[in-house]
């Protein structure tokens, strides 16, 4: 028996010793964002860090607790000069976060005064394969659209920097929700990216889909009378936000025709419910010929 846990239990160890080392690196805490509903962005800097889009890290506060590691989606892109993550307070580590940054205070904070970070990783994922497209479909269902903010970010500056050598042609972006107050953060993204896009007359680049799943009938007398209006009263973006769930079925049609030929690859982040929807709908709607069009389902779940 031995013979046979040797092995697995050094390359345990040496595994631990990695992680320690890392954790070892410091890392120093550039800005702390406060963002609507209690959500957070910590941008850090270490050196040699080097990362690629929708990779995750993991992270531990000791003025929080000196053993958690909590994992978190890097939501900047590779080409910025730092790395971010996006925090919801939901728990009581989180929340022990929040405080030590001092984001409970009114006054300003001082950098000398955040807590010290330790950072593990980064970690690969399915979405580093983006770019290995000519067209995507990125699906994110509530806090899962934290991998697609460092892809679309990273998409936008590698467009600016050489959109004639850029693979990708176009992106199909769909987030499902279930809370308007979680659109906030990501929002502004999405905003910025429309805004840019139309200066430089690429609108069709990025079509965007937001999906509400649920809201009450205050709400949804709210928002009836706000419809008419030029932008989204939820969002602020120029596209509206829909109501319900997507019918896929019509969704992969669609694209597939718009897209003959084609090899589209389907992203996603989100529950196993979703995956198990997406994967029949990206096998029954790839054609048996090798010239016609093939969805290629990728996925993470949380």
């Amino acid at each position: 028996t031995w013979k046979w846990v040797v092995g697995p239990m050094f390359l345990y160890l040496c595994e631990r010793l990695v992680r320690f080392w890392r954790s070892q690196q410091k890392v120093v805490i550039t800005k702390v964002v406060i963002h609507p509903f209690k959500t957070i962005e910590l941008q850090m800097m270490k050196k040699g860090f080097k990362m690629e889009v929708g990779q995750y890290i993991f992270v531990k506060c000791p003025a929080v607790s000196k053993l958690e590691w909590h994992p978190f989606t890097l939501t900047s892109a590779p080409e910025e000069d730092y790395f971010s993550i996006h925090v919801r307070i939901v728990g009581d580590w989180t929340e022990g976060l929040f405080n030590a940054c001092g984001c409970d205070k009114q006054e300003f904070q001082e950098a000398w005064k955040l807590p010290k970070i330790a950072v593990d990783g980064p970690f690969g994922t399915a979405s580093e394969d983006v770019f290995s497209y000519e067209t995507v479909m990125l699906v994110g269902a509530g806090i899962g659209v934290t991998p697609f903010a460092s892809v679309l970010k990273s998409v936008w500056y590698k467009y600016c920097h050489d959109a004639t050598n850029l693979k990708l042609k176009k992106i199909y972006f769909y987030w499902l929700c279930r809370d308007t107050h979680a659109f906030e953060w990501f929002a502004d993204l999405l905003q910025s990216l429309e805004a840019q896009m139309q200066e430089r007359n690429n609108a069709e680049f990025l079509s965007y889909n937001i999906y509400l799943t649920g809201w009450d009938e205050s709400q949804a007398t709210h928002f009836a009378v706000h419809h008419e209006e030029e932008k989204d009263v939820i969002t602020g973006l120029k596209q509206k936000t829909l109501y319900g769930r997507p019918n896929w079925e019509n969704e992969f049609k669609t694209i597939a025709s718009q897209h003959p030929g084609s090899r589209i690859g389907v992203f996603l982040c989100g529950p196993e419910g979703l995956a198990d929807t997406l994967n029949k709908q990206s096998i029954s709607n790839s054609e048996a010929d090798p010239r016609g069009v093939h969805f290629i389902f990728n996925k993470e779940n949380f």
